[in-house]
């Protein structure tokens, strides 16, 4: 769960590396359990051009490890191996099906399987449906497209919490939206969770918080492009005029697929044409298809409560402005035309005026705080009971790339510090002087973690805990943290 890259042995010039993905791959140890059958074990492996004597013992050393490892502590086991040059990270998924990663970082692994999950279920109910073959075919096409959108050197922090970051609204326009999502789900009984987003930040969500989780993820690095802020008293973010219906088409290749005028229904469109468009990574199902009277409209699919009742539903995401609703609807029914033509018509001219509603908003709170009055630190704040996140340090973050306004190796203190959290209960406090002017300060209390950066370079400790406090102060209304 360390953000770190790998570094040379101890006792040789320390010599940074940009982190590479040098293998993945799925594997289950009672799968293949006689002589000469070990081969039936591994159930994906990328790259896929390895000799099959090579993977073979890259598996069977990773199973030797774990089991070597639960010797010591059964209830455990292991997590990672760090040599001289590697580091693998291996991650239970589900009951005897493991993943492991080399050169890649613990957060990112146990991402990547959630974020399997969300598209195609368990690894147990493919093997209910058509046994190890069909599991076989959907890690492969999966995890072929979503490997190739891992942009590990972009890893830090934030990958490691898998946040949420909410956007704040006074109390009038946040029942506006509220009472927006009621009137569309009472009039549209098939619509069983609803999410609601501007700017890249949840206001609204239904879903359970793990689920949400992941599928934010997916939704603001992948599928919707990065909007810039608003700025001037109307939203730059739109691009676009009107609003329409969009099935989950990737989005991610830097095109902003929302230039047209008016509103359109957009399917979910096969991109699974021998080459990957930056990241199209769920299982959409075919193409378009027919748009004549009574045809079928095909959707990205997307599982969730996959713990309890295991709901698959299709996504649709109705987009107007910077605003953007994810309407979830049980995939056993078949939507039509006629259906998604009576979701436009009661979705787009509400959403274009709750999007400039909270555009306008944003401007006068904007004004009111202005840019000289922002403190002159950097923190980056995180909530494990609700998964809210913020962050002053990040610039713009997606799949690929994390522009921050800090030096990387700051970055790493963070990731460092967040370790040392993670292996204590209590509540702590760190505070690091680093490089010539730069003081980290970490906080962990009451399920909440705060990390700062301040530029001071003749304060003391005493001095820089004052400025701290002044911080939670100011942005936390109080709730926080160690005194």
């Amino acid at each position: 769960m360390l953000m770190i890259s790998p570094r040379m042995a101890s006792g040789m010039q320390e010599k940074q590396y940009t982190p590479s993905l040098l293998s993945f791959f799925v594997y289950n140890p009672s799968f293949g359990s006689r002589e000469g059958e070990e081969e039936k074990k591994i159930l994906f492996y990328h790259p896929s051009e390895v000799e099959k004597n090579e993977k073979i013992r890259n598996v069977g050393l990773c199973e030797a490890i774990v089991q070597f490892t639960r010797t010591f502590c059964p209830t455990k086991p292991a997590k990672s191996l760090h040599t001289q040059k590697n580091r693998q990270f291996f991650f239970e998924a589900e009951d005897s099906f493991w993943i492991v990663m080399d050169t890649v970082y613990g957060a990112v692994l146990r991402e990547c399987y959630s974020m399997y999950k969300l598209f195609n279920g368990t690894f147990g109910r493919a093997m209910e449906a058509g046994g190890v073959e069909l599991l076989m075919q959907k890690l492969d096409k999966f995890f072929y497209r979503y490997l190739q959108t891992l942009h590990l050197q972009s890893c830090d922090l934030l990958d490691v919490f898998g946040g949420i970051a909410f956007f704040p609204l006074d109390k009038m326009t946040y029942l506006k939206i509220q009472s927006f999502v009621n009137r569309v789900e009472e009039s549209l009984s098939l619509i069983k969770y609803t999410a609601f987003l501007y700017n890249d930040q949840l206001i609204w969500s239904g879903l359970e918080q793990d689920d949400m989780r992941i599928l934010y993820k997916y939704l603001t690095t992948s599928l919707f492009p990065r909007h810039s802020e608003p700025e001037g008293g109307r939203d730059q973010g739109s691009r676009r005029e009107g609003s329409g219906i969009e099935g989950g088409r990737d989005q991610g290749g830097g095109r902003d697929q929302g230039s047209r005028e008016g509103s359109g229904i957009e399917g979910g469109r096969d991109q699974d044409r021998g080459r990957d468009r930056g990241g199209g990574i769920g299982d959409r199902g075919g193409g378009i298809g027919d748009r004549g009277g009574g045809a079928k409209f095909r959707f990205p699919r997307i599982f969730v409560n996959t713990e309890d009742s295991y709901e698959e539903l299709h996504l649709i995401v109705y987009k107007a402005m910077s605003a953007a609703v994810c309407f979830m609807i049980s995939a056993s029914v078949e939507l039509t035309r006629e259906f998604c033509e009576q979701l436009d018509g009661l979705v787009g001219p509400q959403l274009t005026l709750l999007a400039s509603d909270i555009c306008e908003q944003y401007n006068v709170n904007r004004r009111i705080s202005g840019p000289d009055k922002e403190p002159q630190f950097k923190f980056i704040y995180f909530n494990h009971m609700n998964l809210a996140e913020k962050s002053t340090i990040h610039m713009r973050k997606t799949a690929s790339v994390s522009l921050t306004s800090v030096h990387p190796d700051l970055m790493k203190i963070l990731g460092d510090i967040n370790c040392d959290f993670a292996r204590v209960d209590e509540d702590e406090e760190i505070i690091v002087k680093a490089m010539t002017d730069y003081w980290v300060v970490g906080k962990k209390s009451d399920q909440r973690e705060l990390y700062v950066i301040l530029n001071q370079k003749n304060a003391n400790l005493i001095e820089v805990n004052e400025e701290v406090k002044r911080l939670c102060a100011t942005q936390f209304n109080n709730i926080f943290f160690l005194d």
